[in-house]
């Protein structure tokens, strides 16, 4: 997301961020069902009230790049280029996420997730809000002609390819065989104004970022 402005916003972001730096160094370490809220507040060095006024729940506290990840996406269909076709673009932006999430030291976070019901539970719960949210952007597209279902049903089958395709042995290519299927559907829902451009054989993005989660 973009750098806070002003000293008062780059003080909430710096304290936000450490909050949920501790979270995860302490669910980590000791478990998930064995770090409680105020465990975490105290080894943060805020007051409990802090910590809810940056995060509405505890399984939050592991998603802390939520709002982050679902700006991404509406902005990849609300901020492309003129006459840049829709489902490139989405691919673009998956792919971007799909690296993000499979980078070095990711691993222990998943097997985090995949360990709590409650924390898989949530991860359903935000991924179908980001397919809502990427509904939304795409149905307010003037230049694109499709249903209220056509749109859900690509939103919903981007968040999906960036789940599968994570969990691949080699997720880049398995997004890119995803997105290829994406945009057969997309042109078949839509015929009267097919989709500019097409999802490359190859892989769309070269050479993986490395980032934290």
């Amino acid at each position: 997301m973009p750098e806070p402005s002003g000293r008062r916003e780059r003080k909430k972001a710096a304290t936000r961020q450490k909050i949920a730096d501790t979270a995860l160094r302490l669910f980590l370490e000791r478990g998930y069902d064995a770090v409680g809220i105020r465990d975490v507040a105290a080894e943060a060095d805020v007051a409990v009230t802090t910590l809810f006024s940056h995060f509405a729940s505890k399984e939050a506290l592991v998603f802390e790049q939520d709002e982050d990840f679902e700006q991404r996406l509406t902005q990849a269909v609300t901020g492309r280029a003129p006459h840049e076709p829709l489902i490139p673009a989405l691919h673009r932006e998956i792919q971007a996420l799909v690296r993000h999430c499979t980078a070095d030291g990711a691993a222990p976070i998943w097997r985090l997730i995949d360990g709590s019901p409650a924390l898989r539970e949530y991860e359903e719960s935000m991924r179908l809000r980001h397919a809502e949210s990427l509904a939304t952007a795409i149905a307010a597209d003037l230049d694109l002609s499709q249903t209220t279902t056509a749109c859900r049903a690509v939103a919903r089958f981007a968040i999906d390819a960036y789940s599968l395709a994570r969990e691949a042995a080699d997720p880049e290519a398995a997004a890119d065989e995803i997105f290829r299927m994406i945009e057969a559907a997309w042109e078949a829902a839509c015929p009267s104004r097919r989709a500019r451009g097409t999802v490359p054989p190859g892989r769309a993005g070269a050479g993986r970022a490395v980032t934290s989660r």
